[in-house]
């Protein structure tokens, strides 16, 4: 009986190594779950044009937007587990838990990690027609007005929203949450003055900023961003507190094998340190950032506690 458990499992391990060896002989499908011109979606754009190249099969990144990024995640989470179908997120995949509850797959349990590829800051983004300069521009015409600014965000839960909520709840000010369906939509908004602020991700918001179309007036991340490296952290102005990581990374569907996350951990790895991917990045202000998958998944198991707290003191909820 023992003998033909071990034979099984030498034979389902030598299947799976031969897996990862053909591996890929059809098309890769890359999930991401917001809209095109996003910042996961640019993201992802880069690196699979360079895996359609190192791999000799055409990597195709699919938009399912909607829900918080829920739908995609969903769609994954339930794919094969062969190493064909995998998801693009944001730090927001930490948030999901704590608001959507009736999510149909566990964040931590069924999205095992591939790797983190990019950490991006938010830049906090008005009109120039509102004629802020800084964050505490922002903040002081909110205490004069309780009740009457807003703020954009890429759907309730997106880290956009978390970084606004943190800021928020540092400045001590009342004001109104507009959510959107993603960032180009946030962000127009923002632009034409519709909405007052918007902590964008930089690869969205600097050609805007660079353009004179928004002016930024706070860095939302914990540090100063490289590619505009004279612009204040929100802490930097004196919110404490108020600094938000924001991170893309990739996922598999729980139970894909070993073997085949290991490859394509190193696939991404490779396409990460690629010129053409760093150089799209580092224009953009987003750092490269691969990980083992083992440190992803304590990435996201640490920021699922520390983000349902945060949605708890923030009162987030769905509307």
């Amino acid at each position: 009986m023992l003998r033909r458990s071990i034979l099984a499992a030498v034979a389902v391990l030598a299947a799976t190594a031969a897996q990862a060896q053909t591996f890929p002989d059809k098309p890769i499908h890359i999930i991401v779950p917001f809209t095109a011109g996003s910042a996961t979606d640019v993201t992802a754009r880069a690196l699979a044009a360079v895996m359609t190249k190192n791999l000799g099969q055409t990597v195709i990144v699919d938009n399912k937007p909607g829900a918080g990024g829920t739908i995609g995640a969903g769609q994954v989470s339930k794919a094969a587990p062969d190493g064909y179908t995998f998801l693009a997120n944001t730090s927001a995949h930490t948030v999901n838990a704590a608001i959507y509850p009736n999510m149909t797959y566990d964040t931590v349990k069924d999205l095992p990690g591939i790797s983190l590829l990019a950490v991006q800051p938010n830049i906090m983004v008005a009109s120039p027609s509102k004629g802020w300069k800084t964050a505490a521009d922002y903040v002081k015409a909110a205490r004069e007005q309780p009740g009457k600014l807003t703020y954009a965000t890429a759907g309730t839960g997106s880290g956009t929203h978390m970084n606004a909520e943190k800021f928020k709840l540092a400045a001590g000010i009342d004001t109104v949450h507009i959510p959107y369906k993603g960032t180009p939509e946030a962000l127009s908004d923002t632009m034409n003055g519709r909405t007052d602020i918007y902590f964008c991700p930089v690869i969205a918001a600097l050609p805007m900023i660079r353009d004179g179309r928004v002016v930024a007036l706070g860095n939302g991340s914990p540090k100063r961003s490289s590619v505009l490296p004279d612009l204040p952290t929100t802490e930097e102005q004196g919110f404490k507190d108020s600094g938000y990581n924001f991170w893309v990374g990739l996922f598999a569907p729980a139970g894909t094998p070993p073997a085949l996350i290991a490859r394509l951990n190193a696939e991404a790895k490779k396409a990460l340190d690629s010129p053409e991917v760093k150089e799209r990045l580092a224009a953009l202000g987003s750092d490269a950032s691969p990980t083992t998958p083992a440190d992803l998944d304590k990435i996201v198991a640490r920021e699922v506690k520390e983000n349902a707290e945060l949605a708890k003191k923030a009162d987030i909820k769905l509307k």
